[in-house]
């Protein structure tokens, strides 16, 4: 009777073992995937309760959550030359929890393999001005490239990437930033410029205003007179108008001159030197020869006739004997 009632309590303690081993819970985040003697069933357990077979089966969950990946920081160098490191964030997640099980080995190491190798893609592909200005085209160019290999044959989609931090070069940094201050260096000169050409217009229809009446002028140097004497200092400004000299100037009489040095002074300012200039070209001229270099003519009597030169005696040769030479000598 012992042994019988002994019987019955493994029985049941086997059978709540069983029970509760069978019993699976599934989270509203995950989903299952059961395997039956090692091999996977088509269709995967949605969350809640389910039941498994207490011999044979065995169920893997899956997280479906999105999941953010770091992508340590990537050197490499752009289409322009320039070396910089990017690091990024990649957002995925399972949509296939079979493939993602049985196709790859793990996911998680895949995905942030792929990521890092298509990061340093797409560094060698941009520029570093599109690296640093149109980060939204980069990301969306580095998600299609993550995405491509890993949702159909890996069940895992990539939903967004995005670029971190990108690291320049000091020598870099330091030309960006001159590149910048000269920037806004040529602005402000435009607007400095800009606004003298704008102010020198209105100069100019003000003083144009002013030119057709006198007392306009007038009225302005009293203001400046006012503005002036406002300040607490002990200048004191006397404006003389322009107009008032140029009275002056014309109604002031010009030096007097006496009697006799006015036609002195007439004759003086007739005198143009062409008497001097004459004289000058006379005495340098080679046509007009000195007085006192004259010159013979050809029929004078006084000069000397030439003496006649008597002719040189020619030299007979001697007479030779046929086949008789000249002497040396006589050569």
């Amino acid at each position: 009777m012992e042994a019988l009632i002994l019987v019955l309590v493994l029985l049941a303690i086997a059978g709540i073992t069983a029970f509760g081993r069978s019993l699976k819970i599934v989270q509203q985040y995950e989903k299952g995937v059961l395997y039956r003697f090692g091999k996977v069933q088509p269709e995967a357990i949605e969350p809640g309760v389910t039941w498994v077979r207490p011999i044979g089966d065995r169920l893997q969950k899956v997280n479906m959550q999105i999941i953010a990946m770091t992508v340590p920081k990537q050197e490499g160098i752009t289409r322009d030359n320039v070396s910089v490191q990017v690091d990024a964030v990649v957002y995925f997640r399972v949509v296939d929890p079979i493939k993602a099980t049985v196709n790859v080995q793990n996911y998680m190491n895949a995905i942030s393999q792929q990521a890092q190798t298509s990061l340093r893609s797409i560094i060698g592909q941009s520029e570093m001005d599109q690296l640093l200005a149109e980060r939204d085209a980069v990301n969306r160019e580095l998600r299609r490239i993550i995405d491509e290999p890993t949702e159909g044959p890996w069940g895992v989609r990539v939903e967004r990437v995005e670029i971190k931090d990108v690291s320049l070069p000091e020598g870099m940094k330091r030309s960006m930033s001159r590149q910048a201050e000269a920037e806004r260096e040529r602005r402000a000169r435009i607007i400095t410029a800009d606004g003298e050409y704008q102010a020198s217009k209105r100069l100019a229809a003000a003083a144009s205003v002013m030119a057709k009446d006198p007392a306009a002028l007038q009225l302005r140097l009293l203001q400046t007179v006012v503005e002036v004497a406002g300040e607490k200092n002990s200048t004191l400004v006397m404006p003389v108008p322009v107009e008032l000299l140029r009275f002056f100037e014309k109604m002031a009489p010009g030096p007097v001159a006496p009697t006799g040095s006015t036609a002195l002074a007439d004759a003086e300012a007739q005198d143009l030197g062409d008497a001097e200039v004459a004289a000058a070209e006379a005495a340098i001229s080679h046509s007009v020869a000195p007085p006192t270099a004259a010159v013979p003519a050809l029929g004078d009597a006084n000069v000397p006739p030439v003496p006649a030169v008597p002719p040189v005696p020619e030299l007979a040769a001697p007479e030779l004997a046929p086949g008789e030479e000249v002497p040396v000598a006589e050569r």
